[in-house]
């Protein structure tokens, strides 16, 4: 069985998306239209602007979704997935390639979660800090301690075995930097990132969100697609509409949807979009899995 992932946030880089512009009539037209809907010319950011500009929250994450879905769509008949499944924002991609949201409402929510999520960020300064080589359990009771303490600290992206992201108040995950190291991790590095994604701190933005979500048509999709919240396979508009609007705050769990996915029957995995972040994520949840990009 076919499974196509999506990456998320980091993975962006200028020139991205300009070969298939200049190279597909069907890709020129999608990211001209995209261009459009957002009021800006985002395409001018990906193909020739800096690493500054890209970086701005309110045009990484329309310009990862628009890399994604517009190659998923240049593959045409080709692309036949059986499951698909994306990192955090790539999630917005994958339902578009398993028909739930169009085009176009997929990348108006995209535009209006990088707007939530910057604004959640100037509310409360806030970071997050990957952490290698530490036992799951071990940094969630030490999260779950400091949290206790009156800060802000939750494991935020469970990305693979050894590799668990955690997300919340600077002073919080400088505490938890401190006592993981401590407890035996191999590095705990604080990531240069806006804000504590996938925590409690983004609640103004989920609140934001979820009116946009709810106002946005969900379709019956052609596979399922295994959602960072549950880690399980979803076909249902309605869980699936609850599970897109619960993900700001709740942590993403790659490692164990990729795990589904081969318990599943995954056979393949096809990365779609800037990068090769989660092929490489998937090899490390499984050596003997065959991943690539399209």
């Amino acid at each position: 069985m076919k499974a196509y992932i999506f990456p998320g946030q980091g993975s962006q880089f200028v020139g991205m998306g300009k070969e298939l512009y200049e190279t597909s009539a069907l890709a020129k037209e999608l990211f001209e239209k995209a261009n459009d809907i957002l009021g800006f010319r985002i395409t001018d950011i990906m193909f020739n602007g800096t690493d500054e500009e890209l970086k701005q929250t309110k045009v990484t994450q329309p310009a990862i979704f628009l890399h994604s879905v517009i190659l998923a769509k240049t593959l045409g008949e080709s692309l036949k997935p059986d499951m698909v499944a994306g990192h955090s924002l790539g999630e917005f991609s994958a339902l578009v390639v398993n028909k739930t949201l169009s085009f176009e409402d997929a990348l108006v929510l995209v535009s209006k979660r990088a707007m939530a999520m910057q604004k959640a960020c100037e509310l409360n300064p806030s970071t997050m800090a990957a952490i290698l080589n530490l036992d799951d359990k071990v940094i969630e009771a030490i999260c779950a301690e400091i949290t206790e303490s009156g800060e802000v600290v939750v494991p935020a992206n469970y990305n693979s075995p050894g590799q668990l992201v955690i997300s919340g108040t600077i002073t919080g995950i400088n505490i938890a930097c401190e006592k993981l190291k401590a407890a035996g991790a191999k590095r705990a590095l604080v990531l240069p990132v806006g804000g504590a994604f996938h925590s409690p701190l983004m609640e103004p933005a989920r609140i934001e969100l979820e009116a946009a979500i709810k106002a946005t048509n969900f379709s019956l999709p052609i596979c399922p697609i295994y959602q960072n919240v549950t880690a399980n396979a979803v076909s249902d508009p309605a869980e699936i509409q609850k599970n897109l609007i619960a993900q700001l705050t709740a942590p993403v769990k790659w490692t164990q949807t990729i795990q589904q996915m081969i318990a599943d029957g995954a056979t393949s995995f096809t990365e779609l979009g800037p990068g090769k972040v989660l092929q490489g994520l998937v090899k490390k949840i499984n050596p003997a899995m065959e991943a690539a990009s399209a």
